[in-house]
């Protein structure tokens, strides 16, 4: 109660000064043809208030008092001015500038949007745009966010993989795509992200807790994906991407289409990749204690296809933008055929190694459809934003028919479901988010509200989860309060309420049950018809501290992850991990605080960033191995089970950058994470997949060549990885490593065209190693072996100047 009662006391004070005599000055600005500028800094001199105008040139500076204000405006290529006003009420300007004309012999181009936002946020955010995600391009976008220190991958193949951070994932990670939070099958450690990395033209990555802003799942953190931004007025373009990547062959592409008059515009991609079965440094692995022989090294069935097809139709004017973004992901790929089900010996291989690119069973098709409607309203001192989205996610598992237990030794002929369909996975969701954000003095008030509507639907020859259907409504309220121009001072409030109800499911073959000496056919109920419902108080609390050269960030709070179905509800056997899984329906929603801090230190040629966390769960819910071995349906499979227990975690990322000379700099990215079980039967134990502590050493030479391509660059990544010895059984102890990877770019002119080159050489050195977060550790297989990755990327574009 006392707590409570703390934030209420903070909210009454930050709201003390919120009535201030405050004005607007909003504006626009365009050049001597009276075309908008985009992406003009305005500031205030002397002051951190900086905004920039948007892709129509338009502009608003909040919070500005009465008197006479200087604005500075400043872009690349023309000439900066300053304008003094007298500010008396909220107002309205127009401003022009002027072309620089004048030859230059170097140009350095500094963008601080991303580093402004970061300073006025209380989170521990970090942003990465389409550049980096050319430079980086994995196997998939979160394979290619893997480099961040924080960020890891659980990874099942080539293509497919799913984020960590700070060691959580699956349900505690929040991915959010253009507003709304993507919805997949996520508990699954080997059903990857129906995310198109092609597509996303900005990555912000939330390390820490942020329930109060996305609800449950976002216990860990969240990833947002941010699409490409409105495309300039009069205008028509797109680009051209090529990929290819040698380890297992993959060749691919990505065509986008753009078009702009004053106020509609479309966007469109098409992407396709295909690859074949790829390498590992190693002609064998061992899959319950049988060996596995691996022709010319390759992971036989492990080949794919995916495509993604995208549209956006939007609206855009001086106060109000409307956007419809459709998008449909599809991908067929294989499993390594011998460490799917319970029989690795029933592999027929010669048929599988006949082909590295075809895709035979077991395998998976995925597709994610969805639809999302984004809009913005500006109306004085209230910026309205809202999102609706529909979402359909279809997983089929497919598998030949193999009997355990009970079940007939022949597929019958009445049964409705194809023979080879093990699961499917069908769910729909409708989606709506509602903010406003308030301008008030001094207080930068944001007011929301979350619903969600899950309908899960289950199909297949074998069951895990049951079927349900779920909702969640939460609204929250979150003040900036801006105590000087060094000073920003923030309070969340959230409360979410959310319900669940699962569906009984009943073998469709008898089993035999003995009762003492009597036994009986039955038909056996898996699980029961269950109703849950949750309520949660999450609230939060930070300050932001900014000098020039150093900054200061901490924050406080509680979050909560509402348990899933598969929790509550699993009762089978899970082909992937060679376990029997039961879930428990009395489980309680988790409760975490955390504590987050974030120190930085900018110098000229240097800058160092620390970001350690503290972290306790008092009832962390986590997959108990136990003694029991369960005969009748898991083929002698150990049995796991649901439960909670208290856990500690603490760990930190380290971000250090140096440069040595104009062309030369190095980077050093560094990460620790410790994690303790408090209670339960794992008392004294860590947590699964928790990624042992690692730092990656970077040397990046950017020269700059008279007449020469531009862009030029040459680098090289060292990681080094300690051992993980600390692990919790059925885990094994994964050994230490040390990788090189490197990548060169370049930028050619081509018909007026800036032609864009990314070469990357991927464990340069052919090493076998263990990724102790992989799916496949379990049995001791060894990541992808060397991989040459060169990409091509050919935007175009042509804007029409029109008064």
């Amino acid at each position: 109660m006392q707590k409570f009662i703390c934030v209420f006391i903070l909210f009454i004070a930050l709201f003390s000064d919120a009535f201030g005599q405050n004005f607007t000055l909003e504006g626009l600005i365009s050049d001597e043809h009276h075309q908008p500028i985009s992406g003009v800094a305005v500031s205030v001199p002397g002051s951190n208030k900086i905004v920039f105008t948007d892709q129509d040139g338009h502009f608003l500076v909040e919070s500005l008092e009465s008197g006479k204000t200087t604005l500075r405006f400043a872009r690349l290529g023309y000439t900066t001015i300053e304008n003094t006003y007298s500010i008396y009420t909220s107002m309205k300007i127009n401003v022009t500038l002027t072309a620089e004309v004048k030859q230059l012999k170097e140009v350095t181009i500094e963008d601080d949007r991303m580093e402004q936002r970061n300073k006025s946020e209380s989170l521990n955010i970090q942003t990465v745009d389409a550049a980096f995600i050319q430079r980086n391009l994995g196997g998939s976008l979160m394979k290619t966010l893997e480099r961040l220190p924080g960020i890891k991958t659980i990874g099942i193949g080539s293509g497919q993989s799913k984020p960590l951070i700070r060691g959580l994932g699956f349900n505690r990670v929040v991915v959010v795509d253009k507003g709304v939070k993507h919805e997949g099958q996520q508990w699954g450690a080997d059903h990857g992200l129906e995310i198109d990395q092609f597509a996303a033209d900005q990555v912000e990555l939330i390390k820490g807790a942020a329930s109060f802003i996305y609800g449950s799942d976002a216990i860990a953190g969240a990833i947002a994906i941010n699409p490409a931004p409105v495309p300039m007025p009069n205008s028509i373009g797109g680009s051209v991407d090529l990929i290819g990547k040698t380890n297992n062959n993959l060749l691919g592409g990505s065509v986008n289409f753009y078009a702009r008059n004053k106020q509609w515009f479309l966007d469109s991609r098409f992407t396709y990749q295909d690859y074949g079965d790829y390498r590992v440094p190693t002609d064998e692995v061992y899959v319950y204690d049988y060996q596995v022989k691996l022709k010319d090294n390759f992971l036989r069935n492990t080949a794919g296809r995916e495509t993604g097809t995208h549209l956006n139709i939007g609206y855009v004017n001086e106060h109000f933008r409307s956007v419809f973004y459709l998008s449909n992901t599809f991908s067929n790929s294989g499993f390594f055929a011998n460490a799917h089900g319970l029989e690795p010996r029933n592999v027929d291989a010669v048929m599988h190694d006949a082909s590295s690119r075809d895709i035979l069973r077991p395998s998976q098709k995925v597709n994610h459809f969805k639809i999302i409607n984004r809009s913005v309203l500006e109306d004085g001192n209230h910026r309205f934003e809202g999102e609706l989205g529909y979402q359909r996610n279809l997983r089929k598992e497919f598998s030949d028919y193999v009997n355990h237990g009970y079940m007939p030794p022949v597929y019958p002929s009445f049964m409705t479901i194809p023979s080879d369909l093990e699961r499917e996975f069908d769910k729909v969701v409708y989606s709506a988010n509602l903010r406003d954000r308030i301008t008030l003095g001094k207080h930068e008030l944001s007011l929301g509200l979350n619903g969600e509507h899950q309908n899960n639907g289950i199909n297949g020859y074998t069951f895990l989860v049951p079927a349900f259907n779920q909702y969640s409504v939460g609204s929250f309220v979150y003040d900036k309060y801006r105590l000087n121009d060094k000073i920003l001072l923030h309070a969340a409030l959230r409360y979410d309420h959310s319900r669940i109800r699962m569906f009984s499911y009943t073998d469709w073959f008898p089993s035999t049950i003995t009762s003492g000496e009597v036994a009986r056919e039955e038909y056996v109920v898996r699980s029961s018809d269950l109703k849950r419902q949750f309520n949660s108080l999450v609230w939060s609390v930070g300050a932001n501290y900014n000098l020039d050269r150093f900054s200061l960030k901490a924050n406080i709070g509680k979050s909560f992850r509402m348990p899933i179905a598969k929790e509550l509800g699993a009762n089978g056997v899970n082909y992937h991990y060679f376990s029997f899984e039961k879930g428990d329906p009395s489980l309680a929603p988790e409760q975490s605080y955390q504590a987050d801090l974030s120190l930085e230190w900018k110098a000229e040629r240097w800058s160092i960033l620390l970001s350690p966390f503290y972290n306790y769960f008092s009832n962390y819910i986590y997959l108990n191995p136990t003694s029991g071995h369960d005969t009748n349906y898991g083929a002698g499979n150990q049995i796991f089970q649901y439960a909670q227990s208290k856990v500690l975690r603490y760990g930190a990322e380290l971000q250090f950058k140096i440069k040595f000379l104009k062309t030369l700099n190095a980077e050093v990215l560094g990460e620790y994470l410790s994690a303790e079980q408090r209670s339960g039967d794992k008392a004294g134990y860590t947590l699964p997949f928790s990624p042992p502590a690692s730092a990656l050493f970077n040397l990046t030479w950017s020269p700059v060549l008279k007449n020469r391509p531009e862009g030029t660059y040459f680098s090289i990544d060292c990681r080094v990885t300690s051992p993980q010895n600390n692990i919790v059984p059925p885990e094994k102890k994964t050994p230490g490593y040390q990788l090189i990877n490197l990548q060169a770019g370049t930028t050619v002119k081509f018909y007026n065209q800036s032609l864009m080159f990314s070469l990357q050489a991927q464990n340069v050195l052919n090493t076998r190693y263990l990724n102790h977060t992989s799916f496949y550790r379990l049995i001791a297989l060894p990541e992808m072996g060397r991989n040459i990755v060169l990409s091509i990327k050919l935007p175009f574009s042509n804007i029409k100047n029109k008064p």
